[in-house]
């Protein structure tokens, strides 16, 4: 007998503040953090998006855990509270990315909407962080072990479903 699973769908709750991966043999949910500014889709907000995206790409394959980003590439740098002293105002990008990029012509995709022109990802952020509430700003932030787990299990094209409300009634389990 096979342990193989088939992946169905991914949901991003902003309310919940979870990201939920069904499969056909259960479902995984992850506690996210979202835009501490809330929705929206025009550039320059620094809010999440809403809707359907899709991974346009993933950043930082075997990278160190905590290896920090700026602008896609890695720095060098090794995430640590020495460094977090040193730059109190950066928004940390760790570990992996996954770039979003929208696939709604008009809400989340060309024009002042786009996503992918917006940067927006899901990303590693210092552990020390809190997750469950929105802090970020405007990207998908998740703790350094889920985005090396998700970056692992999602490939480039895999849709995501960014949305308001409440993932209550999914039975969903922290991994």
């Amino acid at each position: 007998m096979s342990n193989e699973r088939t992946l169905l769908k991914v949901e991003v709750s902003i309310d919940d503040q979870v990201m939920c991966l069904t499969y056909d043999k259960g479902t995984v949910k992850y506690p996210i953090s979202t835009s501490k500014l809330g929705i929206g889709q025009q550039k320059g907000s620094n809010k999440t998006p809403l809707g359907w995206h899709q991974i346009k790409a993933k950043i930082g394959a075997g990278a160190a855990e905590n290896t920090v980003f700026v602008g896609r590439r890695p720095t060098g740098e090794i995430y640590n509270g020495e460094l977090a002293s040193q730059y109190p105002e950066r928004d940390w990008i760790l570990t992996r990315i996954l770039w979003l990029g929208g696939c709604e012509i008009g809400r989340n995709r060309f024009g002042d909407v786009d996503t992918m022109q917006r940067y927006i990802y899901i990303h590693g952020t210092p552990d020390t962080e809190p997750m469950g509430i929105p802090e970020s700003h405007g990207c998908i932030r998740m703790r350094n072990s889920d985005v090396i787990a998700l970056f692992d299990e999602l490939d480039p094209g895999t849709p995501i479903w960014i949305q308001k409300v409440s993932l209550e009634k999914i039975s969903c389990q922290f991994v």
